[in-house]
């Protein structure tokens, strides 16, 4: 059986295309499948559980259809969906994963991350996911009203988006915003694997360093990403 990985999905109500692919995704290849893995940025944004966004029922609704099927699905952090909690996770029949996680895919050991703790040269984006992740900023930003959060949520939006265009301009756009080579080379030694599959930067490829692989995930902006992995090898794709 095929194991299934997708990350940067960026779900929102502003591109229903795209929705409704992740939609066809889940209904027509991922029974099939021995397990389906997450690996953060499923949603554009994530204020709280408690946010009614019919996207987010809709999602709910066909992963959880999945998971009482048979298959266990699996959900990673990403920068942009940091407050999934357990709520939406159960609603979801989603299983919650820390960022890094080794798992064992066809009896290997494998380290799966969101992707973003690998882009360490963005020092500016390091320091807002620390405070982002701290216990105590999410307890005080989810105690805020639904409307604030929204609020704040579109706020940071346009912040990133200003600042893509700022690093654009600068020339260093493809640089601070891509993994360290020597973070990717600290992480690989430190969980002592040889394959790191991750999301975050866009970049969908397949690296081989020796004997080290670092499969890079696609975004679902203009088209579906998905690796495939089963007992003849490993496949990303467009879908």
């Amino acid at each position: 059986m095929t194991t299934l990985f997708i990350s940067d999905l960026h779900l929102d109500p502003a591109r229903p295309e795209v929705t409704r692919l992740f939609g066809e995704f889940v209904d027509r290849e991922a029974p099939a499948a021995e397990a389906l893995y997450i690996l953060g940025d499923l949603f554009e944004a994530w204020v709280g559980d408690d946010d009614p966004s019919e996207t987010g029922a809709f999602v709910a609704q066909r992963l959880k259809a999945l998971r009482d099927g048979g298959v266990p699905v699996f959900f990673m952090h990403g920068n942009r969906d940091f407050l999934v909690g357990e709520d939406y996770a159960r609603r979801a029949g989603m299983t919650l994963l820390a960022d890094p996680t080794v798992v064992q895919l066809q009896g290997r050991p494998v380290l799966l991350m969101h992707g973003d703790l690998l882009c360490t040269d963005d020092t500016a984006y390091q320091q807002f996911r620390a405070m982002t992740r701290a216990p105590a900023w999410q307890q005080q930003f989810l105690a805020q009203p639904l409307a604030a959060r929204l609020a704040f949520a579109q706020q940071a939006r346009a912040a990133s988006q200003a600042r893509q265009g700022e690093l654009r301009e600068a020339g260093t756009m493809e640089t601070i915003t891509d993994v360290s080579p020597q973070t990717v080379a600290e992480t690989f030694a430190r969980y002592g694997v040889d394959t790191i599959i991750h999301g975050h930067t866009h970049r969908p490829a397949i690296h081989r360093d020796g004997a080290q692989t670092r499969i890079v995930l696609g975004d679902w902006y203009e088209q579906g990403s998905v690796l495939r992995v089963g007992d003849g090898g490993m496949e990303l794709a467009s879908l």
